[in-house]
């Protein structure tokens, strides 16, 4: 499989979160690195349920051509219809290892390919894919504003860009908490102060399509259509 990676400027992430918190590569591929190992443990359980929902939207949506962006360990392949056909990415070797070892072990027939790539910057011609998913992902990247564009570009006119992810909340015990962790960003590879904000625009949020998941409303899925 091709290995591409093209290298961020971690000007950017500072520039959007602020110097003390602010992610870069390095910094990603490194928390990443640590995770791997014991991902599917630590986060498998807690975030299932956003990730199967985000599937479900997937799978009942049309076209076939299928993104995940930031594919991880692969926890979501299985869930996938199997008239779909799959492509995931990710940064991170370790975590594709994990991914392609969950495909031979379950016979992903669906799953066409996973690689080592920069959500950011793809390598992908335009409007390669019928939907791009990224589930807890928009927290990770250096400049969230530049993963949406890059999936917009992938995606066909008339299809669709998905997100699961954390998204802040405006106040009380949680906000407080947030941004009470957002310090330690680097160390954990991902915001805990993330804001929609911080991906989508005046306009996009205008026209995305937002829901909490149940039952604790910890993750939101967002429909925006390219």
């Amino acid at each position: 499989m091709d290995r591409t990676i093209a290298k961020q400027d971690a000007a950017a992430g500072s520039a959007q979160f602020g110097s003390a918190s602010a992610l870069d590569t390095a910094s990603i591929l490194d928390a990443y690195r640590r995770w791997a190992g014991v991902y599917d443990t630590v986060f498998g359980g807690v975030s299932s349920r956003g990730r199967l929902k985000a599937v479900d939207l997937v799978n009942r949506l049309p076209g076939r051509d299928v993104l995940e962006v930031g594919v991880g360990t692969g926890l979501a392949l299985p869930h996938y219809a199997r008239d779909k056909r799959i492509t995931g990415i990710d940064l991170s070797v370790e975590m594709l290892r994990k991914a392609r070892e969950r495909t031979r072990r379950e016979h992903l027939s669906h799953v066409q390919a996973l690689l080592e790539m920069d959500a950011e910057a793809t390598t992908f011609a335009d409007a390669s894919f019928d939907i791009a998913v990224a589930m807890f992902v928009a927290s990770v990247v250096p400049n969230p504003k530049a993963l949406l564009q890059e999936m917009r570009r992938l995606v066909r006119p008339g299809g669709d860009i998905l997100f699961i992810n954390h998204f802040a909340a405006d106040k009380g015990p949680r906000w407080w908490l947030e941004r009470t962790m957002a310090p330690a960003s680097r160390a954990l590879g991902w915001h805990p102060d993330f804001a929609m904000n911080d991906i989508f625009s005046a306009e996009d949020l205008a026209q995305i399509e937002a829901e909490a998941v149940r039952p604790l409303g910890l993750f939101t899925l967002v429909r925006l259509r390219a």
